[in-house]
């Protein structure tokens, strides 16, 4: 129970952490990894949508729990190396403002969804927030090093809501599973608020 409850909280520290600040402005592989590494803990929408994806992975439990988020980040990659490659991706911030009120209505519901349509879904969503990533890429910033900056950044968000769904949902009882879906609804008004331009 300790050590969980130490992993939780390790995982929810690093994740808040901002990026170290550097006295003299970089670029390349530097610029690369810490643009992209700043990305999704810049914005409320992919902080929420992160941490949720890591919660709804906890309740579905077994292989979901590396599963979801692997998924998420993978598929990431591929919406970002989209929005890099300057294709187009229809409804982009709609699709991520969505993201959050779904995940966090998800959490908040407890859905027990087949593992094959929660991927499905959570790889929806996962190629909206990659594209963003990849599209507001700095010109000069080295591709591979943002990639790999916003993907770490995700999977640390993803490491978050894992331990938040543990620590609080599992190890909680009865109290953290009320816990656990109260954040999920909070996340899901946020995303009603984000998608409404009020947040």
């Amino acid at each position: 129970m300790k050590s969980a409850l130490k992993s939780g909280l390790l995982a929810l520290a690093v994740a808040a952490l901002p990026a170290v600040a550097s006295a003299h402005p970089a670029i390349g592989e530097a610029a690369g990894f810490s643009h992209g590494f700043v990305h999704p803990i810049s914005g409320l929408d992919h902080v929420l949508a992160m941490v949720m994806v890591g919660v709804f992975a906890c309740q579905l439990g077994a292989r979901a729990t590396w599963l979801v988020p692997a998924t998420f980040v993978l598929v990431m990659a591929l919406g970002g190396a989209l929005g890099i490659a300057g294709v187009n991706v229809p409804f982009v911030e709609a699709g991520i403002a969505l993201s959050v009120v779904v995940l966090g209505a998800v959490v908040a519901l407890n859905v027990k969804a087949p593992l094959a349509a929660s991927l499905g879904l959570i790889g929806l969503f996962a190629i909206f927030h990659g594209h963003a990533h990849g599209a507001e890429m700095p010109e000069d910033a080295a591709g591979a090093a943002y990639a790999a900056g916003f993907m770490i950044a995700t999977a640390l968000l993803h490491a978050a809501g894992l331990g938040l769904g543990y620590v609080v949902g599992r190890a909680g009882g009865r109290n953290g599973v009320f816990l656990t879906r109260t954040a999920g609804g909070i996340a899901t008004v946020a995303g009603i608020g984000i998608l409404a331009g009020l947040l």
